[in-house]
């Protein structure tokens, strides 16, 4: 008997009169499924809390008045980040749903109809996708072969474009590099000129040696966004903009009502509490991620990049186009999962990222990879 699950879908015409021609056109944000993969694609950090802890934070939360609507502002939350992220005085934080629900409370706010924002690619993906949805002009600017901020050019694309926002990853996705400091000081200086407000992404603050957090207090037209997730709360999807409270105030104005919910307000806030536990782990992942980098340097065809996040990219060195996703391939029937970004933008062509593990972790994926590699080596040799 036929089912109705076998049956084509027929196309329904109030679909296209309804939804937006641009939004149709576009394609979901995927996510790899990891069921049964040592899960190494999404910069998560692989360590749990401490059992005492996490038996602690149970009971908070059976606690939760559940039948009541979270607290507004989430006051006690943001007293922690304060104190954690070590604000100037005078600056606080607006937190969002992951960073992503923030960068477009962003962009709903400060960019007009028929504006631009700007931001480096290779990028975040978020940068261009949310300005898409909001039917706002990306401007792309590429960075230099080695990765490296184009200072020239960007500043060139701010004096033409014009854009509301500037979004500038540090250290950048997919890249991993901390740009020069410089570099984007100037760039914030000459955003200043044309009116842009400049969003720094420090997603990866924890792993990295420099932040942007202590320069709020110098540069008026400057935010500095982060997340819990790297940090090891990645479930609890929180995002936090830092900044003047001028400026928090005005993008607070398109914030949804009680956008943070009662089990992320409590279990962050109670991690937070904890933090010496999280810097604990985020150092572990520092020195493994030293480790990891040495140990790819000794494989064949592989060129590994310099990192301050908690992800390593590197470049299978073939003349063919598909070594990387051969080598990708091959992974995943050993049961790792990483990120291909090969079919992407062209400074990406033949790279792989893979996410900083534990020990044992690493070791399965260096084992895995040196297996795939030999696969495809003789097809190296020969081109």
């Amino acid at each position: 008997m036929k089912r109705v699950d076998d049956e084509v879908e027929r196309p329904n015409p109030l679909i296209e009169r309804v939804i937006r021609d641009d939004v149709r056109a576009m394609h979901a944000y995927a996510v790899a499924d990891a069921g049964g993969f040592v899960k190494l694609d999404a910069m998560e950090n692989p360590y749990a809390l401490p059992d005492d802890l996490r038996a602690s934070l149970g009971e908070r939360l059976a606690a939760l008045a559940l039948n009541r609507y979270p607290s507004p502002r989430a006051d006690a939350l943001r007293a922690r980040l304060r104190d954690v992220t070590r604000l100037p005085a005078g600056h606080d934080v607006l937190l969002g749903n992951g960073s992503d629900e923030l960068i477009s409370l962003v962009y709903a706010a400060a960019a007009r109809d028929g504006g631009s924002v700007l931001s480096m690619v290779p990028g975040f993906a978020m940068f261009e996708l949310s300005a898409k949805i909001a039917r706002l002009s990306h401007v792309g600017v590429p960075l230099r072969d080695d990765f490296s901020l184009d200072r020239d050019a960007t500043v060139e694309a701010l004096r033409a474009h014009r854009p509301a926002v500037a979004f500038i990853a540090y250290p950048n996705n997919p890249t991993g590099n901390l740009f020069d400091r410089r570099h984007v000081e100037d760039v914030i200086d000459a955003a200043r000129a044309t009116d842009t407000l400049v969003v720094i992404d420090e997603a990866y603050a924890a792993f990295a040696s420099d932040s942007f957090v202590a320069d709020l207090a110098r540069h008026g037209n400057l935010l500095v966004l982060r997340t819990v997730s790297k940090s090891g709360l990645a479930g609890a999807r929180l995002g936090y903009l830092c900044g003047s409270r001028g400026w928090l105030a005005e993008i607070d104005k398109v914030r949804p009502p009680y956008n943070i919910n009662v089990f992320t307000q409590c279990a962050v806030e109670f991690a937070l509490a904890h933090h010496d536990v999280l810097d604990r782990q985020a150092g572990q992942l520092r020195a493994e991620r030293a480790r990891l980098q040495r140990s790819l340097a000794t494989l064949p065809s592989i060129t590994a990049f310099p990192s301050d996040a908690n992800f390593v990219l590197f470049r299978v060195d073939s003349a063919r186009p598909d070594a990387a996703t051969r080598v990708f391939e091959g992974l995943k029937r050993r049961r790792v999962l990483i990120k291909d970004l090969s079919h992407g933008h062209p400074l990406c062509a033949n790279a792989l990222r893979v996410t900083v593990s534990t020990p044992e972790e690493n070791a399965i994926f260096l084992e895995a990879l040196a297996s795939a590699l030999r696969e495809i080596l003789p097809m190296n040799a020969a081109s």
